[in-house]
């Protein structure tokens, strides 16, 4: 993947940056596009994951849905491409100004996720004189046996209605006159590898979508979110499974006649096409531990230090012995690292490291904590004008 003349490329830009494989993120929607709709399936892209312009376009290119977490997020992604009416809105905390422009802009759906927003929902529709389409978001109190932090669907999480609740909505569905309940959603949490998961969220919309019937309610969307995780551990030109993933649900979600199944992918679309480059200031031993210190922290990289998460890391600029490292970012933080105990070619200072599946929640979460500046990104098919280092 990195050969010599694109690291000597590196070495003549300002660290830390992103970069981005173009290829790879374009394989990644063939696939996925090709899966889906050999299935029938209809995906929305999960902005969050990463909302940069130049890959949302690409993304849009595809003929993809967005899902959207922000009116900004609808925003940008009109912008970029993305048609509102194939835009789902979701979010457990939804304010009035981010409601009323979901409902001007015409968003295929507002998936609602309190009673109360509902009604907050039916208030403003009635306000601007115009119906709005609502999916239920439902939490089915699955645990998708992942990070505690990424977990969204138990009864413990802030997300969602009850199941007792969505029955209720549908013993009196016409005191919200202007709103048209189109479907019912779920999205139970993230960087699940397990599709036993997936099997048990199956099951449960299958039990809430017989009671719904036993009540003559028939919903012609049914939108499952997203959730599937990639590898993290051997990430290099790695696709997910789309296939394997979607026949989960061919094979144990039970659908109605014309009922069109949706989904949320985010990090499984995004998440190895992207990589931080950063350089090694400071080699430092301390009782016989090794701590590289390297200029990237988790100002453009958080999810060690929120999730405890691991990412692969290599030197680029050696390839000469091995040694356990901890790496280290710069920041005034004793959470700031990349891994621990972490086996790479022997490093001193200058040297360049890769780390990998950066793609997903890498520039999106960057922040300018201690007034450090946001990292610049490149792909790899442009031109590069390069920011050179002094």
């Amino acid at each position: 993947m990195f050969n010599r003349g694109l690291i000597a490329q590196f070495e003549q830009i300002r660290t830390p940056f992103y970069y981005y494989d173009s290829d790879l993120l374009k394989k990644t929607l063939f696939m996925l596009k090709e899966a889906a709709d050999s299935n029938g399936y209809i995906v929305h892209y999960a902005v969050k994951a990463n909302a940069n312009e130049r890959i949302l376009r690409t993304i849009a290119d595809y003929g993809f849905g967005a899902d959207c977490v922000s009116g900004n997020e609808i925003r940008m992604a009109i912008d970029c491409g993305f048609k509102p009416e194939h835009i789902v809105f979701a979010g457990a905390g939804k304010s009035d100004e981010e409601i009323n422009f979901a409902i001007t802009t015409g968003v295929f759906s507002i998936n609602c996720e309190s009673v109360q927003e509902l009604e907050i929902i039916n208030h403003f529709s009635g306000l601007l004189k115009k119906r709005t389409q609502v999916a239920l978001r439902v939490n089915p109190d699955i645990d998708a046996h992942t990070h505690k932090n990424i977990t969204t669907g138990t009864r413990f999480n802030k997300f969602g209605i009850t199941e007792n609740e969505l029955y209720s909505l549908f013993d009196h569905p016409s005191r919200y006159q202007y709103i048209d309940f189109t479907g019912i959603h779920f999205h139970i949490g993230s960087q699940i590898t397990d599709k036993q998961v997936f099997i048990s969220l199956c099951h449960k919309i299958n039990h809430i979508q017989n009671k719904l019937h036993e009540k003559n309610v028939y919903l012609p969307h049914l939108n499952v979110g997203g959730g599937l995780g990639i590898n993290y551990e051997s990430p290099v030109n790695q696709i997910p499974d789309f296939r394997t993933y979607f026949s989960v649900f061919k094979s144990h979600l039970q659908i109605g006649n014309n009922q069109k199944v949706h989904f949320e992918p985010g990090r499984s679309v995004v998440g190895q096409c992207g990589i931080l480059i950063t350089k090694v200031l400071y080699v430092k031993e301390n009782r016989g531990r090794k701590t590289i210190i390297c200029d990237a922290g988790f100002t453009e990289l958080i999810r060690p230090a929120l999730y405890n998460s691991s990412h692969k890391i290599i030197n680029l600029s050696s390839t000469f012995g091995s040694q356990v490292y901890d790496i280290a970012g710069p920041i005034c933080e004793s959470s700031d690292y990349f891994g621990r105990k972490v086996p790479l070619a022997e490093s001193k200072r200058g040297d360049l490291l890769a780390i990998f599946s950066v793609g997903a929640y890498g520039e999106v979460m960057a922040s300018q904590y201690n007034l450090r500046p946001l990292a610049k990104k490149y792909f790899s098919e442009e031109t590069i004008v390069f920011e050179k280092v002094n």
